[in-house]
């Protein structure tokens, strides 16, 4: 069908809901039986045997905390999921703990041991081949292999590159040719055995080798072909994907260690936007002005069928489709009705896992993260950097850890409580001074999100005793926002690693002072946790400034009511990335290795790709992306980084332009790499096929061919992107799963429709039937 494509989505490790409902995860890793001593672990995920995302080191342990969940949008075509668990090494090479190899698997939540990582085994590419079968009658039969080329094969050297040969067997005998230097090799050569001699069921083996001069020859792969399916079909050609060589038993089976790891895999088939049509026009005839005084149906069939484990995943999808849709405000604003409804104790308002609780959640991280960043970040940052020892609790303080004011002489439990109090009034005073300033540039649509909010509560509970209206909003911006954030900075993007222990326990003490505060009841906590009395003083004002930054919130001008969806493109949608990062040009793929990598500041905005040598720099240059062919990985060889990739363009003259980005790490390279690729993902004219090396000395540097002109030697990967907060709306995708949502409800609709006739849900029947027929003339 036309516009149709489908969609791989991969998403782990690690879910455990923690007491502030952020995702985390527990012991991912055992202990190294075969190892004494500490480690230094790092996980790198790896797809198809592609380095897709590093995780950070955990320093000095052998049961390491990582605590990361990544989604992944992939090619369908995609084969294996590997995690390589790494002990990192200042002085020498990485050292290889093990890995976990997963073949397509649908799910996964539990233990899985680590095991040796076999050189043999570590096997990627295809090769090209065309065969056939000549001669007939009188004739010998003649089975003639043709090895055209081969991409992407495994790097065995040091320089980031492999000597591949090929070797040909059949019925005993062996037949061979090497190219040198090259991952993407180009024989071109034909190799001819008889076919008369051998047994019918003899194989056709077609290996490649990594040729090494001093040490043994490194297994890259193996083709195995049936001569007898052959000769029916007498020619067969194509692209083979290199298979790994039977696995060996290992020795250290079952004592390197175990990952624990939650992964799932779905594929999703998109249609084209007309055939959502029925159902985006009943979602927003369910909210704001098209409600005309009904009921919300179809919100309250949604609310009413998810389930704890689905709750988080459809509010994620409503909330980005209402967006697009200009609607966010409205749909928020109904749940809060419904939630006002049900809730007969206004202590407990908004304080459970319900779909209004996590469509608000997913609000603030889709619209305020870049408000989060420039309200959180510059705090985050000093208290990184500043390592200071903070501890309230005298059963947790550790009198080594204060230090001597003299010589010889310890800070007293006293002294050592004394100067954790007075950090954490100067780190609180300085957050709340940042929550109060921030109401000048808090984004528009929270604020009336939080206006909504406010005003519905207040209606709710008029009586000037309740303090409800305050803490309905409290709740969500301090205890499912702020506090979060700051107790996790790197899941919030906020810093690319994780805390150590001395700066996690500091996080944490003002997190439980920003809950606090945005309880608006500094008496009752104070009382379960008498150590944080010192800070009461801060706290106390802080509560007052919390209202009076409530109350300016909450005063938004409806004047200002821009149309969301403008809105969100200018805020969320705009797949804004920047950053510092090293940079090289060359037009027509021309080298100039005299001209180095330099640092620029790149800026990707919604329509520009834009670099120049300073932030602010009126100089700056410009790549539109519509004219962007291909975003890719360059062969590590190429400039001796692993980190380095190719954005090619197209210019006014016909020639192309390639820009070079050198990235710090593997992360911010497939951030880039995302990023820039889901900013292209509509781009009509783009290449098939590029060259992932350089243009150097006469010849490509990858397959070692002259013509400069030449196609490429590897396929582009358009398809395989790292889900970002940042990412632009995709209306047909959120669509496709809020029907898989409903779809997947039917039976359940229909289980009522027989036994109860719909009496255990609050939406009418009439309603149920439209939505099922709705379904079935619409997507199905």
């Amino acid at each position: 069908m036309k516009g149709t494509y489908t969609r791989t989505f991969i998403t782990w490790p690690y879910r455990l809901t923690s007491p502030l409902s952020f995702t985390e995860c527990v012991n991912p890793l055992s202990d190294f039986l075969c190892r004494t001593g500490s480690s230094d672990p790092y996980c790198i995920v790896r797809i198809d045997n592609e380095a897709i995302i590093r995780t950070a080191t955990i320093w000095k342990t052998l049961s390491p905390f990582w605590g990361e969940e990544y989604n992944v949008h992939l090619p369908p075509s995609f084969h294996t999921v590997s995690f390589h668990v790494l002990d990192e090494d200042s002085l020498s090479r990485d050292d290889v703990i093990g890995k976990v190899c997963l073949l397509c698997i649908k799910g996964l939540d539990g233990w899985m041991n680590l095991t040796e990582v076999d050189p043999d085994e570590e096997v990627q590419g295809e090769i090209h081949l065309q065969m056939s079968v000549v001669g007939d009658g009188d004739i010998p039969k003649i089975l003639r292999c043709q090895v055209l080329e081969a991409r992407d094969l495994a790097k065995k050297d040091r320089n980031g590159a492999s000597d591949p040969f090929v070797r040909v067997r059949y019925n005993g005998k062996t037949q061979e040719s090497v190219i040198k230097k090259s991952c993407y090799p180009r024989w071109n050569e034909c190799f001819e055995f008889e076919l008369d001699d051998a047994p019918p069921d003899t194989p056709l083996s077609v290996e490649l080798w990594d040729w090494d001069l001093v040490s043994k020859n490194d297994f890259l792969g193996k083709v195995l072909f049936n001569i007898n399916r052959l000769q029916s079909a007498q020619q067969e050609e194509g692209w083979f994907r290199l298979v790994p060589d039977k696995p060996k038993h290992s020795q250290h089976e079952g004592t390197l260690g175990s990952l624990r790891l939650q992964l799932r895999l779905r594929d999703e088939t998109v249609l084209p936007s007309g055939h959502y049509h029925p159902l985006t026009s009943l979602l927003c005839q369910s909210v704001g002005p098209n409600l005309n005084g009904n009921s919300p149906d179809l919100i309250m069939l949604i609310d009413e069928t998810t389930t704890a484990e689905s709750r988080q995943e459809v509010a994620s999808n409503l909330v980005k489709l209402y967006l697009g849709q200009g609607l966010a405000k409205d749909f928020l604003d109904v749940l809060f009705k419904l939630e006002l409804d049900k809730t007969s104790e206004p202590n407990t308002l908004f304080r459970s896992n319900s779909l209004a609780s996590k469509s608000m959640e997913s609000f603030l991280k889709v619209a305020g993260m870049q408000y989060l960043h420039r309200l959180l970040g510059p705090l985050i940052n000093r208290i990184f950097e500043e390592k200071k020892y903070v501890e309230l609790d005298p059963n947790k303080v550790e009198l080594k850890e204060a230090g001597c004011t003299g010589l010889h002489r310890v800070h007293t439990e006293a002294e050592v409580i004394q100067q954790s109090t007075s950090l954490l009034q100067s780190y609180l005073s300085e957050l709340l001074h940042a929550i109060v300033q921030s109401a000048s540039y808090c984004p528009v649509a929270l604020c009336q999100a939080f206006q909504q909010l406010y005003r519905r509560v207040s209606k709710r509970y008029p009586e000037p005793e309740y303090r409800v209206k305050f803490i309905a909003v409290t709740s969500f911006l301090c205890l499912r926002f702020f506090s979060p954030a700051i107790m996790s900075p790197k899941l919030f993007h906020l810093r690319e690693k994780h805390a150590d222990a001395r700066t996690s326990r500091t996080l944490l003490l003002l997190a439980k002072a920003i809950q606090i505060i945005g309880n608006l009841d500094t008496l009752n906590c104070c009382s379960k946790e008498p150590w944080m009395v010192p800070l009461q003083p801060v706290i106390q004002l802080g509560i007052t400034q919390l209202k009076d930054f409530i109350s300016k919130l909450v005063s938004c001008d409806n004047s200002e009511d821009l149309c969301l969806q403008e809105r969100m493109s200018l805020q969320c949608g705009s797949m804004e990335k920047e950053g510092f990062v090293l940079l090289h040009r060359t037009k027509d793929k021309s080298m100039l290795m005299t001209s180095p990598f330099k640092k620029y500041y790149v800026t990707l905005s919604k329509d520009t790709l834009s670099y120049a040598r300073t932030q602010h720099s009126k100089k700056t240059s410009f790549i539109s992306l519509p004219r962007i062919l291909a975003v890719e990985k360059v062969e590590e060889k190429s400039f001796g980084s692993a980190n380095v990739m190719q954005i090619i363009s197209s210019q006014d003259n016909g020639q192309m332009e390639t820009l070079y980005l050198d990235c710090k790490s593997v992360n911010e390279l497939n951030q880039w790499l995302s990023a820039l690729r889901k900013a292209c993902s509509h781009n009509t004219d783009t290449m098939s096929c590029y060259h992932p090396g350089i243009y150097k000395g006469e010849r490509w540097s990858c397959c070692h061919q002259k013509e400069k002109a030449d196609p490429g030697c590897d396929k582009t990967k358009h398809g395989v992107t790292l889900q970002e907060w940042s990412d632009p709306l995709d209306p047909d995708l959120e669509s496709q799963l809020i029907y898989r949502h409903l779809n997947g409800v039917r039976p359940i609709l229909a289980k009522h429709r027989q036994s109860q006739g719909y009496k255990s849900l609050s939406v009418p029947v009439s309603t149920v039937r439209y939505i099922i027929k709705t379904f079935k003339v619409g997507v199905s």
